[in-house]
């Protein structure tokens, strides 16, 4: 069953997947979006296009844990995709994310420029990857 992880910004969407077992995630690509819609119907695309099954979303809380513009800017996101894909879109803790991603990329020798290109679809995958960890997890518990 594939994932398919986002990392919501202002301008861009990034995204990650995962391989049809639901077990590794890795960056997909980044979408640049000048509104709502136009970002809702791309997504929708891929769904179909990649038959993912499972939708996660960054949700990014502050760092004491309150909730800011950017929550509700996923919020809003998360709503307008379900209600226009009939899927529940699952959030997950993405604080830190963006910094993972850039210390991955940073040890990985990435140039700036290109870090620029894909900090976005790595952190997606960061946050596809916390989830993936946390569905392992809770078969694990049940055994």
């Amino acid at each position: 069953m594939k994932h398919l992880g986002m990392d919501l910004g202002t301008k861009t969407l990034g995204l990650a997947m995962s391989d049809r077992s639901g077990l590794i995630a890795s960056p997909y690509k980044t979408l640049h979006y000048t509104s709502l819609d136009e970002l809702i119907l791309a997504v929708k695309e891929i769904i179909d296009k990649e038959h993912i099954k499972v939708l996660v979303l960054g949700y990014p809380k502050n760092m004491n844990n309150t909730l800011g513009d950017a929550v509700k800017r996923t919020e809003v996101f998360k709503s307008a995709l379900e209600s226009a894909t009939d899927m529940e879109v699952h959030l997950i803790d993405e604080r830190l994310s963006t910094v993972e991603a850039t210390n991955v990329l940073l040890a990985f020798d990435v140039s700036r420029n290109n870090r620029k290109k894909v900090i976005d679809s790595v952190a997606a995958s960061i946050i596809l990857d916390t989830y993936l960890r946390k569905m392992e997890g809770n078969k694990n518990d049940g055994r």
